[in-house]
């Protein structure tokens, strides 16, 4: 039985570095996430309430508010590292959108057909298909991997003016999220998954989330999330771990992720491979992903086995990657091995496109 939505914010600051980048001011800001309805703000050498409610607000004489709210003594001297809140109501933002990188099988957005570079906005509604696969990528980087039988809402997308900052809030109702946030490590200003029995917060975070009728499961491969639920107290996920939840919203407790399977060579001809690797202890299925890139958020097909040896196939000429995970009892996922492959070999021209047939399909070489 599904949960009513949560409404609740469990975010706490990210305990990770960010890398300074030289430009602006506003190339510079020290985001932290967010708290509630704060944005939450890491301060470095020189700054001051001014300048940061002129960078943040738009209005400098905002500058009293974010003192009173921070306590602050001193509004021209403020220690190292201190976190200060800003409340997003201050914060003037524009509407941003997602667009299309990678669109696989059957897609749908708002009920229609999705296309390729296509741009999404808030309150967008995305159904993959059995066989369908999408990918996004938002204003400041962040890559969102959709896969099959998933149906995702885009409930907030918008950019902080002036800084690029993204405020963004997904809802999982169904499948699966896999996300890389924020890749050039400027941070955002808010990064929200929302299950019917979780939220995830995140900064510069590489997260995976899962929603179904059992719970629902985080996993975090870079970074740090904080995870909610409604009957337990938030959990911190740092690097490699994860945690599951089950229907009643119970936190069934962190764990570190299984191994990557340790693959031996593909063997095999034409379009289908199969690959073997010695079972990892604790799981108890195995997920194998292709896509098109190394990265594996350009995918072209999933599916589940019990235990090694694993069958993949290419869909047609070139190179395909097989990311293969373990899985342990709580549905929790581990880290992938990667592996590339070669499709079918097909007749090229001499300019290295390949030939198609009168009906539309390449021309395959075949040894004898």
């Amino acid at each position: 039985m599904r949960l009513p939505y949560i409404f609740h914010r469990y975010f706490l600051p990210v305990a990770a570095s960010i890398v300074l980048l030289i430009g602006s001011p506003s190339s510079q800001a020290q985001p932290a996430g967010a708290l509630g309805e704060n944005f939450l703000y890491r301060v470095i050498s020189g700054d001051t309430l001014l300048d940061l409610a002129q960078r943040f607000t738009d209005k400098p004489a905002n500058w009293t508010t974010l003192q009173t709210l921070n306590s602050v003594q001193d509004p021209s001297r403020m220690s190292i590292g201190i976190e200060l809140k800003i409340p997003f109501a201050l914060i003037p933002e524009l509407p941003s959108s997602a667009h299309v990188s990678h669109v696989a099988g059957e897609v749908k957005v708002d009920n229609a057909p999705a296309k390729l570079e296509a741009k999404l906005a808030e309150g967008s509604i995305i159904r993959t298909g059995p066989n369908g696969f999408i990918a996004l990528t938002l204003a400041d980087g962040s890559v969102l991997s959709i896969p099959a039988t998933s149906n995702m809402v885009i409930e907030r997308l918008r950019v902080f003016k002036g800084t690029g900052l993204i405020d963004t809030i997904l809802t999982m109702r169904d499948g699966a999220l896999e996300s890389s946030v924020a890749p050039q490590a400027t941070g955002v200003g808010r990064f929200e998954i929302r299950t019917p029995v979780s939220i995830t917060g995140v900064r510069g975070t590489r997260l995976r989330v899962r929603s179904s009728n059992e719970g629902a499961q985080s996993e975090v491969l870079s970074g740090r999330a904080q995870l909610g639920s409604s009957q337990a107290d938030g959990a911190t996920l740092r690097p490699n771990q994860g945690a599951a939840i089950n229907a009643q919203g119970k936190l069934l407790g962190v764990r570190a992720l299984l191994p990557a399977p340790q693959l031996e060579e593909a063997v095999g001809s034409g379009q289908d491979r199969v690959i073997s690797f010695p079972p990892v202890p604790g799981a108890a299925t195995y997920l194998v992903q292709v896509a098109r890139n190394e990265a594996g958020n350009h995918l072209l097909s999933s599916r589940k086995f019990d235990a090694p040896p694993i069958n993949v196939s290419a869909p047609g000429p070139g190179t395909y990657y097989a990311l293969v995970r373990a899985i342990d009892a709580d549905g929790v996922q581990g880290k992938d091995a990667v592996q590339s492959f070669l499709g079918q070999s097909v007749l090229n021209t001499t300019d290295g496109s390949p030939v198609s047939s009168s009906y539309g399909q390449f021309v395959q070489l075949t040894d004898f």
